[in-house]
């Protein structure tokens, strides 16, 4: 695995759906399965990528890490504004800011070893460390679902250590 490139991000707007989830009560596919029939209904897209984001209570810690413990995923696109939120969809401003973002390659199955190499390798080595921030991967063109071939963006939230 490479190293990250770190990424300032400007603030963005998203529409999309939310679901409480624990990485043992995983609901991903749940959300995804009532989140992309309706994404036609967002008007005012900004792009094609959609974001799979996580909200965590607290900083993510991976080396206390609980599969237990509640987060909020999202399914949702960049928008222009919030003038027109589709029924049952919410709108979110995603706070921005500096990310080292990684590049997964590989299926959802496969996505451990990436985990272990952010967090147990690079972060660990690296002068920073994780910023209570939104997580989220960025789903381009590249991304084919559980393909071997798949590609998808991998953001995390850092900042420099004190």
């Amino acid at each position: 695995m490479n190293a990250p490139i770190l990424r300032n991000l400007a603030q963005k707007k998203l529409i999309g759906k939310k679901l409480e989830m624990s990485y043992i009560n995983n609901r991903t596919g749940e959300l995804w399965q009532s989140f992309m029939p309706k994404r036609k209904e967002i008007t005012n897209n900004i792009g094609t990528e959609l974001y799979s984001m996580q909200i965590y209570n607290d900083i993510f810690d991976f080396q206390n890490f609980n599969p237990n413990d509640n987060f909020t995923k999202w399914a949702a696109v960049e928008v222009t504004d919030f003038e027109q939120i589709p029924e049952n969809m919410e709108g979110y401003t995603l706070k921005g800011g500096l990310y080292a973002v990684f590049t997964h390659k590989g299926s959802s199955l496969d996505f451990q070893r990436t985990f272990q190499y952010i967090f147990g390798v690079w972060l660990p080595n690296s002068d920073y460390k994780i910023d209570n921030r939104e997580h989220f991967e960025l789903l381009g063109e590249k991304y084919k679902n559980e393909s071997p071939d798949s590609e998808e963006e991998v953001w995390i939230p850092i900042k420099l250590n004190e």
